[in-house]
């Protein structure tokens, strides 16, 4: 598996390196936005780990960029904890985000959990069938998400959300229980995360965002693909 680091502090980058390797994965180093999207554009990568302030390019401009051409997971990494940094970047595209200083034994974790989430998605697995609501139709042997015959380009958390509520389209699923059956870990307080992503996901599936034929609100509950 290959992962690119992009930090502009070498220590920090050295140091995810020392951990990743001994994982067994490949690593590759940027140190600012620009250098990210050479790698990027030149090499098979499974996940990027990107930071949010460097030089030239910082680390928003630059998943903006990787998502106009990947779907690859990215995991963004701040000194900042405030939300809005958080939201922002799970808006521009971002699969997970975690606060330096961080745990080593938690970014492994994420890491491992994000690239399981991806391989699946173009593995070879067991034909599950496809989950459909109306025109919305979620593949689950090709992988792929598809609206009015169109495809549709998701990430793998947008994936796995659909198919969670597409699949139990009618079924009301919580923001926590969401995190817990995509994220595939326990849930500390999701809403910001998972209210991100559904938000993403109407910009794709939806005609109109602001009133979703297909991703519906419960409010107070939680979120359903609308049975049609």
């Amino acid at each position: 598996m290959n992962i690119l680091i992009c930090d502009d502090d070498r220590e920090i980058v050295g140091a995810i390196e020392v951990y990743l390797r001994n994982e067994g994965f490949n690593v590759f180093k940027a140190y600012d936005g620009i250098e990210a999207l050479e790698i990027v554009r030149k090499e098979e990568l499974h996940l990027v780990l990107m930071d949010i302030m460097m030089p030239r390019m910082d680390g928003m401009r630059t998943t903006m960029k990787i998502r106009e051409e990947k779907n690859i997971p990215i995991i963004m990494l701040s000194a900042k904890s405030e939300d809005y940094d958080k939201v922002t970047g799970l808006n521009l595209g971002a699969d997970d985000y975690i606060t330096k200083p961080f745990n080593p034994l938690e970014l492994i974790a994420r890491v491992k959990s994000q690239l399981r989430r991806y391989v699946s998605l173009g593995s070879l697995e067991k034909k599950t069938g496809v989950f459909k609501s109306g025109g919305l139709a979620v593949d689950d042997e090709a992988k792929t998400v598809a609206v009015d015959g169109e495809q549709v380009p998701v990430t793998p958390i947008e994936y796995g959300i659909l198919k969670l509520l597409t699949e139990n389209a009618g079924k009301v699923f919580s923001m926590e229980r969401i995190y817990e059956v995509v994220w595939n870990e326990p849930s500390f307080h999701p809403e910001n995360t998972v209210a991100v992503h559904i938000r993403r996901i109407r910009e794709k599936i939806e005609i109109n965002p602001k009133e979703p034929r297909y991703l519906k609100v419960v409010w107070g509950i939680g979120y359903k693909i609308e049975k049609l």
